[in-house]
């Protein structure tokens, strides 16, 4: 069943090609210029770049050249926490930064901009959840890692979507019923795949909830060969029509090692970058979106990824205020809680890949 939510609260939603257009425009010399930059003071300031896969290709490819990470929120967080540099700069969206600092407190955790947001965050606020879990006392709660740091603080684990359906699997084995948030897709996907008693918090992606069946199937039409790749945030009837569902490192792994020459990816567009990496002689293909053109909502990239750019990464590190403006802090009794549910999440996955590697 989805349970309700009262009273849900609103939150802006910027377009995404709103978002592009005020960024800056640059010339191909002021970039190599801003890129030199950078690199400079990450070395300055004994910092990290760690990028999200749906930031812009020019970050992703500093993070990657400047021995940075490029990766989901969770192994971004855990590569931050082993490096050895004191300051973490999270190129991503807010509550990434914020598993980052759960996960290194004695770091300082800068971002390019604190106004990047995620709906799944923002349409799950920590008092509104506490009454929702309220309801369940009797349930494990368990909740996606696109949510804030209050939030996580109240779960028995924190998941991301490559670990959700084999830990839900094992939750059910003990007889558990789940209580899961923020995201109702994934979270449908993993009850419809487990077969675990859930309850669902009725939370969506901007991104995947706008990825439509009938706009898929017509593209397939003038497509026949291709695969067809989804992120489980995506809408079951989506979800439906996908050769491979997975998280974000899967969907790259299965444009590296599917025979096909064409992949339709209904996934943010930002991960074109790796896949391309992974697969350069594939081509890939944005699945369709509810909207048209420049007018949708997510146009496959999320506007508050959108906002990272070299201009504000540049800005974040020349920034030697303190606190910095684009710094990240956590209350440290909710820190404190969410990392309990978060290492339950950790050290499941470790368990799980030694039981998986010794059946294969």
């Amino acid at each position: 069943m989805n349970a309700p939510v009262a009273d849900k609260p609103l939150y802006h939603v910027p377009t995404t090609a709103h978002v592009t257009a005020s960024l800056h425009a640059l010339s191909e010399a002021q970039r190599d210029e801003l890129v030199r930059r950078i690199k400079r003071l990450l070395i300055e300031r004994n910092a990290v770049l760690v990028a999200h896969y749906y930031v812009d290709e020019s970050l992703q490819r500093l993070a990657d050249e400047t021995g940075g990470c490029v990766s989901d929120s969770l192994e971004m967080a855990r590569f931050g926490k082993e490096h050895p540099a004191e300051t973490l700069v999270v190129a991503g969206v807010r509550f990434m930064g914020e598993t980052a600092k759960i996960l290194s407190p004695e770091k300082r955790v800068l971002m390019p901009t604190l106004e990047a947001e995620c709906s799944l965050d923002l349409g799950c606020p920590a008092d509104e959840f506490a009454k929702f879990r309220a309801q369940y006392p009797d349930h494990t709660v368990v909740v996606y890692s696109n949510t804030s740091v209050d939030v996580k603080a109240q779960a028995d684990y924190v998941v991301t979507s490559s670990i959700a359906v084999p830990l839900v699997e094992h939750l059910r084995d003990q007889g558990k019923k789940v209580l899961w948030a923020p995201d109702k897709h994934l979270g449908d996907y993993i009850r419809r795949t487990t077969g675990a008693d859930m309850v669902l918090w009725d939370g969506s992606c901007v991104v995947h909830d706008e990825f439509r069946s009938w706009a898929l199937e017509e593209l397939l039409g003038r497509h026949p060969g291709a695969a067809v790749l989804v992120h489980p945030e995506s809408p079951r009837e989506v979800i439906h029509q996908a050769d491979v569902v997975g998280s974000t490192s899967q969907l790259i792994a299965a444009v590296k090692d599917r025979p096909e020459q064409e992949f339709i990816v209904a996934t943010d567009k930002g991960i074109f970058y790796k896949m391309q990496q992974a697969a350069p002689d594939k081509k890939l293909i944005e699945a369709p979106t509810g909207g048209h053109s420049a007018t949708c909502t997510s146009c496959a990239h999320c506007p508050w990824m959108a906002m990272n750019d070299l201009v504000s990464l540049a800005e974040t590190l020349e920034d030697t205020a303190e606190p910095a403006k684009n710094e990240i802090f956590v209350d440290e009794s909710a820190r404190q809680k969410a990392l309990v549910a978060t290492q339950r999440m950790l050290d499941f996955a470790t368990e799980h890949r030694k039981a998986t590697a010794g059946d294969a």
